[in-house]
């Protein structure tokens, strides 16, 4: 399962299943009022974001940021390209890692830290489907321990 972060507003849950996870970064994120608003009351997805590198620019696609209930005329589009804020180093890592072949970055999740919104970004290898029924395997297996270990307990 994903890591769940402190004060986790929106967490990519089907990112660890999918994906092998070999590295993490934490970036900035340049968002509108009413998007901040929104992602503070949780509203939003990322299971079919991605990030891609661009030139010096880093953006995230595809990110679904709910448009915020009390908004009016100015409120943000649903699926609008997000640009992430990254030093330049950072940015050559994570372009390396775009340009091998079998890896991709995904966002994992948003989260507030000292009260600004962040994106933590992987660097992952897609499983296999053999390597995903191991997972589901491991994870049921787990349960049934756990549920014996109740049971002993009572």
């Amino acid at each position: 399962m994903a890591k769940k972060f402190e004060s986790d507003l929106v967490s990519n849950r089907k990112a660890s299943f999918n994906y092998e996870i070999l590295d993490t970064i934490e970036a900035g994120i340049i968002l509108y009022g009413t998007e901040v608003k929104s992602l503070k009351n949780h509203g939003g997805h990322l299971q079919d974001a991605y990030i891609i590198v661009s030139g010096s620019s880093v953006v995230l696609k595809n990110a679904s940021i709910s448009p915020y209930v009390f908004g009016n005329v100015h409120n943000h589009t649903d699926k609008r390209d997000k640009y992430l804020l990254l030093h330049k180093n950072e940015i050559l890592k994570l372009k390396e890692a775009a340009d091998r072949k079998g890896l991709t970055l995904i966002p994992l999740a948003l989260y507030l830290k000292n009260g600004i919104i962040k994106v933590k970004i992987g660097v992952a290898k897609g499983k296999k489907s053999y390597d995903k029924r191991e997972a589901i395997k491991t994870r049921e297996h787990n349960k049934s321990i756990d549920r014996a270990l109740k049971n002993r307990e009572e």
